[in-house]
C-alpha cells in the first residue's frame, strides 16, 4: 500500500511543479500575461493525484485482505465479483489477478474525491472511523476537514466543467492565486498522509 503513497507525492509533485511554472512565467513577464489557467490546471491535477491515491489504495488494501495480511471488513466481505472473476479466483487458488481486475473494474468509472466516497472506498479495506481519524491526525476537527475537502472539490469540478466561470459575473472566471492553489496542495497533502497513517 505504500506504493499508493509514494505514487500520491510523485502526482503532487507534479502539480506543485506546475504551479511554480505559473509563478515563474509571472516573474518573467507583465501582467498582461494571465497565468490563472495554469494554477487551475494544477489544482485539478492536484485533486486528481487524491483520487488516484484513494483508487490505488484500496485496490492495493484488497489484495492485501485476501492474501490475509489484513483483516476482512464488513465491506469487503460484500464485495461483488463477476462470476468469471470467481470462476478465475477457484481455477487458481494461488493467483489474486482475478480480484486485481475486479476492484479495476469495479472502481474504474467511480471518482473518490468527494469525503463520503473515500470513507465508502476506505471501509474495504479498514474499519477505522476514517475522518475522525484524519482529523485526530491534522489536529482538526471532522466536520472541519470534510468541509474543506468538499471545497477544494467543488472549485476543481468548477474548472473541469463549468470552465471556472463565474455566474454571477458574466464573461469572467472566478479568481484563483498561487496561495490559494498551494493551501490546495498542502491540505491534500496533509490529508492523504493521514489517510495513510490511519489505515496502515
Amino acid at each position: 500500500m505504500k506504493a499508493a503513497l509514494d505514487q500520491f507525492e510523485t502526482n503532487l509533485a507534479r502539480a506543485r511543479t506546475l504551479s511554480g511554472v505559473a509563478a515563474s512565467i509571472g516573474a518573467l513577464t507583465t501582467p498582461a500575461i494571465d497565468v490563472s489557467d495554469i494554477h487551475r490546471a494544477a489544482l485539478v491535477l492536484a485533486v486528481s493525484a487524491l483520487d488516484y491515491f484513494v483508487h490505488e489504495f484500496v485496490r492495493l488494501g484488497m489484495l492485501e485482505v485476501h492474501r490475509g495480511k489484513r483483516p476482512a471488513t464488513d465491506a469487503n466481505l460484500s464485495f461483488k465479483v463477476p462470476i468469471v472473476a470467481v470462476r478465475s479466483g477457484f481455477a487458481d487458488l494461488t493467483q489474486d489477478d482475478w480480484l486485481d481486475e475486479a476492484v479495476r473494474e469495479a472502481h474504474s468509472w467511480l471518482s473518490f474525491q468527494h469525503p463520503d466516497k473515500i470513507a465508502d472506498a476506505i471501509r474495504l479495506v479498514s474499519a477505522v472511523k476514517l475522518w475522525q481519524e484524519v482529523a485526530n491526525e491534522i489536529g482538526s476537527d471532522a466536520s472541519a476537514v470534510k468541509a474543506r475537502l468538499i471545497v477544494i472539490v467543488d472549485r476543481r469540478n468548477k474548472i473541469a466543467h463549468e470552465a471556472d466561470m463565474d455566474p454571477t459575473n458574466p464573461g469572467n472566471q472566478w479568481p484563483i492565486s498561487a496561495a490559494l492553489v498551494e493551501d490546495a496542495f498542502d491540505f491534500i497533502e496533509s490529508m492523504v498522509k493521514a489517510i495513510y497513517k490511519s489505515v496502515i
